[in-house]
């Protein structure tokens, strides 16, 4: 049996004061961490701004920039079980730091590619060291705070990711813009590296050790096993629209449910035998974990999916350019902030309904967005505010309170585990709503788009997106109710 560690990255551990808790955990910390998080996320959007000009530079085919999205989506979605569990084995601010090295190596390689293929190539080695790096940050955060700090700190990194996620856009036009020595599209990857040195050398100072003691062993049949099922499931959702969904996409959905199936019993087999496997599967009994584990897959099948569209049709539809429809895209930050900034106190007020409340108001925002989108023809694009404001506050008040409910009851000797499982949601709900709404838009544009077309083609997207926010506030209700009963 193992039990959770945390030791000091410079000094031995404070004495525990006689009766009372371990000395609080340097404020630093969680800034250090969440900036980690920041940017890995940020990189996950702010590559969208940068494909036209990065395409003429590099003369790269259609293809090529498929797959420089592609590819890291794949790495990261598919490495995020096996980061996690690595951190629990041999130290999560140890395999935060090597994660954070080797993105920071990649963001370097990425900015200075000169070819197509190159530049997949470090777009697949920074997805790689972002699942070593992501799982690490809600693993640290579990084990170093507790009790009202936890869901504090949880809702800090709601904050981080949807901040990253909502001016991603927003940061890679202003990057874009200013063209700082003559970079243009490089310097959304260069930015990295300045900002990396930082986080890193903030870990080494303040950041202390944490992992599962013992000397359990890496359950190198499991990693395989998983791997190959999570390619299984996210290789075909990246390419199964473009590529009209031939019979290999099917086949490779069928091998998905065939090894998931494997994984569960190479798991329980070797948890039975007293080892060390990659995911416990006791962690599945627990309601709480698993119907979070669904709350979070299905908020973020409308997250990637709306800010695709969304993009599209500003850009595309009416002519925007990346740094005009950043700047839009700050209307949903504005509602975010106030919201995810005050999740805590929300939480502590509707227990399990803040994630309802929060899934309703993104539902309304979206009603509105659409409405106006079907009615503005050439009219300002500044009357599509006040939806994106309310979608923002829906998002805000979900992020936070999704992390910590699937990972409230969770032992801390799983929490690298959990995380990571958490964290492959989230990319599996990104790949997911992409595929779907990829559908819905494209057949509702048409051949021959215009600005009505793509206003349609949004509006057929915003139908789909409601519907995931109200399965999200039905699914809530299968939630344990807390000892306020809501």
């Amino acid at each position: 049996m193992t039990t959770e560690t945390n030791r000091s990255p410079a000094t031995p551990s404070p004495p525990t004061p006689t009766g009372g808790s371990p000395a609080a955990p340097h404020r630093l910390i969680l800034p250090t961490v969440l900036a980690g998080v920041f940017i890995t996320t940020l990189d996950f959007f702010i590559v969208n701004v940068a494909i036209p000009s990065l395409q003429t530079d590099l003369k790269a085919g259609s293809s090529a920039i498929e797959w420089v999205v592609a590819g890291f989506g794949l790495a990261y979605g598919v490495g995020l079980i096996t980061g996690g569990r690595l951190g629990d084995l041999y130290g999560r601010r140890k395999m935060f730091l090597l994660g954070l090295g080797l993105f920071t190596v990649a963001s370097l390689l990425c900015g200075v590619a000169q070819s197509g293929g190159f530049l997949i190539f470090s777009r697949v080695l920074q997805g790689l060291a972002a699942a070593m790096l992501a799982p690490q940050v809600l693993a640290l955060l579990g084990t170093l705070y507790t009790g009202a700090a936890r869901l504090k700190v949880f809702a800090g990194y709601g904050l981080a990711m949807g901040l990253a996620a909502v001016f991603g856009q927003l940061i890679g036009g202003l990057l874009i813009e200013a063209d700082i020595a003559g970079l243009g599209w490089r310097s959304c990857f260069l930015v990295n590296l300045p900002l990396g040195l930082l986080i890193m050398g903030l870990t080494l100072k303040v950041v202390p050790e944490s992992r599962a003691e013992g000397r359990p062993k890496l359950d190198f049949l499991g990693v395989g096993v998983i791997t190959l099922a999570l390619v299984a499931l996210v290789l075909p959702l990246i390419e199964g629209r473009e590529a009209g969904w031939p019979l290999w996409t099917w086949l490779s959905f069928g091998a998905f449910a065939v090894l998931m199936a494997a994984f569960v019993v190479v798991e329980r087999s070797i948890a039975a035998k007293g080892g060390s496997p990659l995911v416990n599967i006791a962690m599945f009994g627990d309601r709480a974990f698993v119907v979070g584990l669904g709350c979070q897959l299905v908020f973020w099948v409308g997250q990637a999916s709306f800010f695709l569209v969304l993009a599209l049709y500003m850009q595309a539809g009416r002519g925007l350019t990346a740094l005009q429809s950043g700047l839009l895209f700050a209307a949903i930050g504005a509602g975010y902030m106030y919201t995810s900034m005050n999740a805590t106190k929300f939480a502590a007020k509707l227990g399990r309904q803040v994630l309802a409340t929060g899934a309703l108001l993104m539902g309304v925002g979206l009603v509105v967005l659409g409405v106006t989108a079907a009615h503005l023809g050439s009219g300002n694009t500044a009357w599509l505010i006040p939806g994106l404001v309310i979608d923002g506050a829906g998002m805000g008040l979900a992020v936070a309170p999704l992390a910590s409910t699937v990972l409230a009851r969770v032992n801390p000797q799983y929490a690298g585990s959990a995380s990571g499982v958490l964290t492959t949601g989230l990319q599996i709900g990104n790949s997911i709503g992409v595929a779907v709404i990829g559908v819905i838009f494209y057949n509702a544009l048409g051949e021959r788009p215009d600005s009505a077309a793509y206003a349609h083609a949004f509006d057929m997207g915003i139908i789909f997106l409601v519907a995931v926010a109200a399965a999200l506030a039905l699914l809530v209700q299968a939630l344990p109710r807390t000892n306020a009963g809501k």
